[in-house]
Parts: C-alpha cells; sequence; structure tokens
C-alpha cells in the first residue's frame, strides 16, 4: 500500500478545457467531452506545516485614515451605464460585460471608449479587439460616430502584447474584446478554455488594482445564457453585466448582476438602430400601447427594475378550439406563473379555459417575471374571455395566490407615481400597500372575484347561472 507521502506526489491528469481532474489519461474528457484535452497536470505541492510571517506590501492604517479621492466613481458619459455601475466606474475596477453574440457589446463598448476620450479627464481610452481586425472596427466606429484623437485601438490575441500597449498608450480606460480571444503564452490550454481565461482575467485584474486602471472585459455566453468559461471568473471580476435583448426587437436592457461598488439590481435601457446604440432615458413608452379605443386581453401593469419602476402591457387572447389538447403559448412572461394564473382563474373566478387557446404576451419585447404582474395577467386572460376590455385609464399590482386573494407587493407607491406620470389615474392595489401618492385613485382588491367584476359583465353571469340550472 502506497505511503501518505507517495500518494501526495503521484502524478495526475487535467482537462485543459474545464479542470476536470482525471487519476489517469483519456482520449476523451468525461465531463466536457472534448478529445484530446487532457494533460498531464503537475504533482500537488505538499502543505506546510506552519507559514512564517512576512512583510505586509502596505501598513495598516485606521479605516478613517483610507483616502477615498482613489474609490470613487468616474462617469463614462453614457448615463444608462452609469446607472447600472452605481454612478460610473470605479478605477481599478474590473468589469465582465455578457451577452449573446449579435446583441451589441461591442458597439456599446465602442461608443464608451469614444464617450470617454472625447470627456478628456481621465486620460486616453484603449480598445483592444481580438475577434476583429483594426479595420473591421473602423468601420464600425465610422458608421457611429465613435472616431476620436484620443481613441486607441489595438488588434491582438495575445496577452503580453496587450500589457505592451497598455504601457505605450497609458490609457485612463482598457476595453478587452473579448477576454475569451486573448492568450497567456506561459498558460496551458487552448484560447477560451478553463485555464486560458482565468490566467487572462488574473493578470488583468492584478494590472488594473496596481495602477487604478478601469478594465471592461467583454464575455461570451453559452447556450443556456451563463458566461462561458470558469464559474471562478465571475468570482474574480468586481461587476458583472449582462446585455440582453430579441434580434427581433431593437430594444436592449442592461442589468447589474454583481456590483461590489453599488446596487446589483438596476437596468438601462437602450435602443440599437442604424446608428448604433442609443439610450433610452424614459423606456416606458417601450412597453404600452395606447389605442384611441379599448381591445378586450390587454392590461397594464408597473413593473420595478432595481430602483425603476416600468410600466409593462400584457396582452392575452383566449380563443376557441377543436383540438384535443388546447395550446398555450407565452411570451415575455413566465409560463409557470401564466399556468397558475388559468389554474386560478378556472377555480376560484369561474373563467373556464380549458377548452380553449391562450396566448400572452408582453409588449416591446420586455420580459416580466415579477409576480406583481399576477393580477395583470389575470385580468388580460378575463377580458379576452368575456370580451369586455378594461378602461384605457386602469392599472393592476398585485400578487395573486392560489386561494385567489390578492398579496401585497413592494414599492406600491413608487409604482403609482410613475404611472400618474404617464396618465394613468386609477389603480387597482393590494390591500395593506402604505401611502399611495397623490393623482391616483386606488381601489383596494383583497381577491380575485372582487376584480374580474371589472371584466365580467352581469349579463354573462345570469346566463351561465340559467344554463347550470
Amino acid at each position: 500500500m502506497p505511503s501518505k507521502n507517495a500518494r501526495a506526489t503521484r502524478v495526475g491528469y487535467r482537462c485543459t478545457e474545464c479542470g476536470h481532474e482525471l487519476a489517469k489519461w483519456v482520449g476523451k474528457c468525461p465531463k466536457c467531452q472534448e478529445w484530446n484535452s487532457v494533460a498531464e497536470a503537475a504533482p500537488a505541492r505538499p502543505a506546510l506545516s506552519q507559514v512564517t510571517a512576512g512583510a505586509p506590501a502596505t501598513p495598516a492604517r485606521p479605516i478613517a485614515e483610507v483616502d477615498l479621492d482613489s474609490a470613487r466613481a468616474v462617469a463614462t458619459g453614457i448615463d444608462e451605464l452609469d446607472r447600472v455601475l452605481g454612478g460610473g466606474i470605479v478605477p481599478g475596477a474590473v468589469a465582465l460585460l455578457a451577452g449573446e453574440p449579435g446583441v451589441g457589446k461591442s458597439t456599446l463598448l465602442l461608443e464608451v471608449a469614444h464617450r470617454w476620450a472625447a470627456g478628456g479627464s481621465g486620460g486616453p481610452s484603449l480598445y483592444v479587439t481580438g475577434e476583429e481586425s483594426a479595420g473591421q472596427v473602423r468601420l464600425r466606429a465610422e458608421r457611429t460616430g465613435a472616431v476620436h484623437s484620443e481613441l486607441y485601438l489595438g488588434a491582438e490575441s495575445e496577452l503580453a502584447s496587450v500589457l505592451g500597449h497598455i504601457d505605450a498608450v497609458r490609457p485612463g480606460l482598457l476595453i478587452i474584446d473579448s477576454v475569451q480571444t486573448v492568450q497567456a503564452g506561459e498558460s496551458e490550454g487552448t484560447p477560451g478554455g478553463v485555464t486560458q481565461v482565468r490566467a487572462v482575467t488574473t493578470a488583468l485584474v492584478a494590472l488594473a488594482k496596481e495602477r487604478g486602471l478601469p478594465v471592461i472585459l467583454v464575455g461570451h455566453v453559452t447556450k443556456d445564457g451563463a458566461v462561458a468559461g470558469p464559474r471562478a471568473l465571475e468570482h474574480i471580476v468586481d461587476v458583472v453585466l449582462q446585455f440582453e435583448g430579441d434580434r427581433h426587437s431593437s430594444l436592449r436592457m442592461l442589468r447589474g448582476v454583481k456590483n461590489r461598488f453599488g446596487p446589483a439590481d438596476e437596468v438601462g435601457c437602450f435602443e440599437q438602430g442604424e446608428q448604433g446604440i442609443v439610450e433610452v432615458a424614459d423606456p416606458s413608452g417601450l412597453f404600452i400601447n395606447r389605442p384611441e379605443t379599448q381591445v378586450p386581453g390587454t392590461a397594464v401593469t408597473v413593473m420595478v427594475e432595481g430602483k425603476r419602476p416600468l410600466l409593462a402591457e400584457v396582452q392575452a387572447l383566449v380563443t376557441p378550439t377543436n383540438m384535443t389538447m388546447p395550446r398555450r403559448a407565452v411570451s415575455g412572461l413566465d409560463s409557470a406563473r401564466v399556468s397558475m394564473m388559468l389554474a386560478v382563474l378556472d377555480k376560484r373566478g369561474g373563467i373556464k379555459t380549458g377548452d380553449q387557446e391562450v396566448f400572452a404576451a408582453t409588449v416591446g419585447g420586455m420580459k416580466v417575471t415579477e409576480p406583481a404582474a399576477d393580477l395583470a395577467v389575470a385580468l388580460a386572460v378575463a377580458s379576452s374571455t368575456t370580451d369586455v376590455p378594461l378602461r384605457s385609464n386602469v392599472i393592476a399590482v398585485g400578487e395573486v395566490g392560489l386561494a385567489g386573494e390578492i398579496r401585497r407587493v413592494t414599492g406600491v407607491g413608487r409604482r403609482l407615481a410613475e404611472a400618474a406620470r404617464l396618465g394613468y389615474d386609477h389603480a387597482l392595489v393590494p390591500p395593506d400597500c402604505g401611502p399611495l401618492p397623490e393623482g391616483v385613485q386606488a381601489t383596494v382588491v383583497e381577491d380575485l372575484t372582487s376584480a374580474l367584476k371589472l371584466v365580467k359583465p352581469s349579463k354573462r353571469r345570469r346566463g351561465d347561472r340559467e344554463s347550470t340550472s
């Protein structure tokens, strides 16, 4: 039987793509299914029984004596991005911007580099691309008007060359597009692999902290929407941003997933057009449609993304079908919650949709997953079923429980203030929602039955009783 020391120094094998460790060599990694990615790993070093004290790099000081000027956020020049970052980017911070291909990450960051260079206060900006040539980036800059003498462009895929550009330019802002294409020569693995991404990110984070240089990294995503590469990548960086958008819609949403210097749940709105990415300071108008004549099957609610209230219109279409299994199609909403609303409407509200097809969607490509939209979804489905429209000046806010009760949600006053600003003067709200702003007439609904009276005419109810008897 081998001794402990022999087991500690035994040579192992590790996948250079996913980091999976194995006891022997195999041609195909059993975890990531990559061929020829398993290589011999260095033996683990024995643990030290005692660690000797060393001289600290900087002496510890009372917290009141720590300088704050070096940690104050600097505005990037794009208000929606600064909102998500918490006022701007902090010197020495490393931010990771992830998103699907074609969503506009490179276009947005090229505009960030241009605004930073045009500001003149933070020094030049350096944009390093590893996916495109310098000429391709210049063509995009010409199209979007992002050409400036203080914006430097480098097309490199080697980490050593990137560091050389930094020493030559001395930028105030560094953008790497993307971190999966940069390779550290002294590390094993292929570009984009776990080992390479970790090594490149660690080196850039150390550089940013040493020089107080803000760095923005572009990251790829997997088919599931998660950031590609090791999970440790999100822990290494200071800020993680998710850039979302449907390729069939011009709307783009920038969400803060992690932020060590500000709120982690803020959202910024952009619109992508032929001239590049444009900020949308008041996005509520993109998510609602106010026709002159109200149509059955629509209801308006107010969502809260971070600290920003946004009006969202929910539409539903309920139509008879001869199919054995009626279809249920959902777009922009949580399909599980829509199914739950259909069950509650059937059991508690008398709205039968078992033999009808139900289609539910939001307007403008907005994704609504907050439970506060339950009441609006239920009213939209009921309105389409009874063919009775809601009044155009009514909004609905509230979570619907399985017993049909309307539950309290957070920030009702802030939601109604935004609704009043856009001309909605009547709101359906849950009980005990606190003080409400002026200009909005609030109707408290305790259960779903009370709310359905707005879309369930009495003539229809009498007919139902007669047919039942």
